[in-house]
């Protein structure tokens, strides 16, 4: 079966990542302080913006908390899972190691994607569920299982979400040389968005964050189902946009791979 030839090559790319971490243990403890350092740093920022603010729109402090931990928890499981391996993308069409994924019977993408698995970046983690918490709590927000389970949905679906962005921007190295504005775009976007929630965007701001540069509801749409905020609209809008990025990135991906000419060749 497809799916189990897949299975075991995760299970041998953590393995091999597992041992390669191993050998050299500062590249696997390096980044629990560095990815905690970023953290503090993060809530730091957060409180002296938000110290003399007392709503952004229909959002509180502990909604803003919890748009916070959110964000940052999806930073930390494409960090943990995915970001090293994806970010490698454009250095491989540079060098021409593209060419022996693309020989390989599988994927060059899954392997791609998960051959840099950063087990460093699982404090991250656990810290961004505890201030979610935290923010719960400010909030007053009823945890049921209804809420949880919504909010755990939206989060996997926002996940893939980020996942296919990071893919996109990185795709557009099949196409042109130099990565330095694709990055420099992406980064600012996501300082952007996980300082302001998608509530704050009105009229074209919205559109591009919510529709272009989708990264306005990474976070927003997770924090409203928890908080009992979200409709029936909004939820399509979101499931929409998924939809759409996710053909986008596949045929950003699928054409550039036809695109490509080795660096050897």
């Amino acid at each position: 079966m497809k799916s189990t030839k897949y299975i075991r090559v995760l299970r041998e790319l953590f393995s091999l990542r597992m041992h390669g971490l191993m050998v050299f243990r500062l590249d696997f403890f390096a980044p629990f302080l560095v990815d905690g350092s970023l953290f503090v740093i993060q809530l730091l920022a957060f409180g002296a913006v938000y110290s003399h603010v007392d709503r952004i729109g229909s959002w509180g402090k502990g909604e803003m908390i919890l748009y916070i931990g959110t964000f940052s928890l999806l930073n930390a499981l494409s960090m943990t899972i995915c970001f090293f391996g994806v970010n490698s993308i454009p250095y491989k069409v540079r060098s021409g190691e593209l060419d022996l994924y693309l020989s390989k019977p599988i994927s060059p993408l899954f392997r791609l994607t998960f051959e840099n698995i950063s087990p460093g970046s699982l404090p991250l983690v656990i810290m961004s569920v505890c201030i979610i918490g935290y923010g719960a709590a400010t909030a007053r927000t009823a945890l049921t299982p209804k809420t949880l389970g919504a909010y755990v949905f939206w989060v996997a679906v926002m996940g893939i979400l980020y996942y296919e962005m990071e893919v996109l921007m990185r795709s557009v190295s099949l196409y042109i040389v130099s990565m330095a504005r694709m990055e420099q775009l992406e980064e600012a976007c996501i300082n952007l968005c996980m300082k302001l929630p998608g509530i704050a965007f009105h009229g074209i701001y919205k559109v591009i964050f919510y529709c272009i540069l989708p990264y306005g509801i990474m976070a927003t749409l997770p924090v409203q189902s928890m908080i009992g905020e979200m409709n029936w609209r909004t939820a399509a809008c979101g499931m929409g946009v998924v939809i759409l990025f996710s053909g986008i990135t596949a045929t950003v991906w699928r054409r550039g791979l036809r695109h490509y000419n080795s660096a050897s060749s």
